[in-house]
């Protein structure tokens, strides 16, 4: 089996002989592929949708893997017990569904060790979430693939809840790790942003009215971040 770009850099994630749940599992890969490797011992695949659910279960059979990967439909962790994963990944939604999530799922998700999170949205608002919440963040990655960004975060809860960790706005925004790192891949990103702004406060300077001006002005403001953020690769 071959994984996308995207879904190989989750599995990398994963802890050797960790026990997986894969919510929002789709079409079951990434437990497969893991599994397959060697990697870890058995998974949990759980997804709302009973059609993604049945495409993954297709997927498990056609490969054996029955005894080693259990499918379950659930709405985030609602199907999983206390003590069932080591680990828990969630790929492929939005930032605020993703919250609710972990939100709902937070009882069971004390028993858990890490979490693998790929949000696809609100990631300055998701880092805030995470912070608040007491998780701090141990890895960071960020794939581009077909043209979309993909930035992905494994977390833990902190040893004990000593406040926010005092991660910056920019941090926030980009990732604390990423830009400690010097992420290529984010640099590529914040060079994009940085080009797609440029463009609009370019149109806007030439349209007449209050509210072009505002929003000129507002735009003016957004664009030091990127542009702060790529002071840092010099």
């Amino acid at each position: 089996m071959q994984l996308s770009e995207r879904l190989l850099a989750l599995s990398q994630m994963v802890n050797q002989d960790f026990i997986l749940a894969d919510v929002g599992c789709d079409h079951g890969y990434i437990p497969i592929y893991l599994i397959k490797h060697h990697r870890i011992p058995r998974a949990i695949a759980m997804d709302i949708g009973s059609g993604p659910l049945k495409r993954a279960m297709e997927n498990i059979r056609a490969y054996g893997l029955e005894g080693y990967i259990e499918t379950r439909l659930s709405d985030g962790v609602e199907a999983l017990n206390p003590g069932e994963a080591d680990c828990v990944l969630i790929s492929g939604m939005g930032g605020p569904l993703m919250e609710k999530i972990l939100t709902d799922g937070e009882e069971v998700l004390e028993s858990v060790k890490e979490l693998i999170l790929q949000p696809q949205s609100d990631l300055a608002r998701f880092r805030f979430f995470l912070e608040k919440k007491g998780y701090q963040i141990l890895q960071e990655n960020m794939i581009q693939e077909d043209g979309k960004f993909y930035p992905m975060m494994k977390v833990k809860r902190r040893e004990a809840d000593t406040g926010n960790l005092g991660y910056s706005l920019l941090e926030h925004r980009y990732g604390p790790l990423l830009l400690e790192q010097r992420h290529p891949v984010l640099r590529i990103y914040l060079e994009k942003e940085l080009d797609t702004l440029n463009k609009i406060v370019d149109n806007l300077r030439v349209q007449p009215g209050e509210s072009a001006q505002k929003r000129l002005m507002e735009l003016e403001e957004e664009r030091k971040l990127p542009k702060e953020a790529l002071k840092i690769y010099g």
